[in-house]
């Protein structure tokens, strides 16, 4: 069974919980109010119930406050979400979407080290 795609929401929770590992709603809610002042503990929980449901988050209930970690290490979701996008918006051409990434305006410090990676993977 596959994991379904998250949504724009479900991944800035993500973006949260991956360097926490694993975390109560409460740890979650309480590293996300630094972006989001406003965000109600509520929000959070939910959209991490949610998430549970759809299988994108697992959740440890052997405590009282449930542990939430990814289904997905980051960079496994994000190589799927990749491979789908490359597919469906480049015609499955990986340099379509690169050459589409770098028009849309990078650092010089992204580009030198892009140009850095390049050079590396010749040798």
């Amino acid at each position: 069974m596959s994991i379904p795609k998250p949504t724009a929401g479900e991944l800035e929770l993500l973006q949260t919980l991956w360097p926490l590992g694993a975390a109560t709603a409460k740890q979650v809610h309480e590293a996300m109010l630094a972006e989001k002042p406003d965000l109600a503990y509520g929000t959070v929980l939910r959209l991490m119930q949610i998430m549970h449901t759809k299988g994108i988050l697992t959740r440890d209930e052997s405590q009282r406050s449930h542990i939430y970690a990814p289904a997905q290490a980051q960079d496994a979701l994000q190589s799927n979400l990749l491979q789908d996008l490359m597919q469906k918006a480049f015609a499955g051409s990986a340099k379509a979407l690169v050459l589409a990434a770098l028009r849309t305006g990078i650092s010089k410090k992204e580009r030198a080290e892009i140009e850095q990676l390049l050079k590396d993977d010749k040798q």
